[in-house]
């Protein structure tokens, strides 16, 4: 049975559903922390997530004027 929760002290509607995002997230950072990919410094991530965020506001302006 699952327990509801209160918006002001969790995200979730039940304990059941935050367990099952605890257990996904952590195995994700498992996953991240073992992973034999090349790894990106943190100076070429916040410049790709600023040409993305660019990006998407080019398209909203653009969409806007329509």
């Amino acid at each position: 049975m699952s327990v509801p929760l209160s918006p002001i002290v969790s995200l979730f509607d039940t304990e059941q559903q935050e367990a099952s995002h605890d257990q996904w997230f952590r195995a994700k950072v498992e996953e991240a922390l073992h992973s034999e990919k090349p790894r990106l410094p943190h100076d070429a991530a916040m410049a790709k997530v600023q040409t993305m965020l660019e990006e998407r506001r080019k398209a909203r302006a653009n969409h806007s004027v329509v």
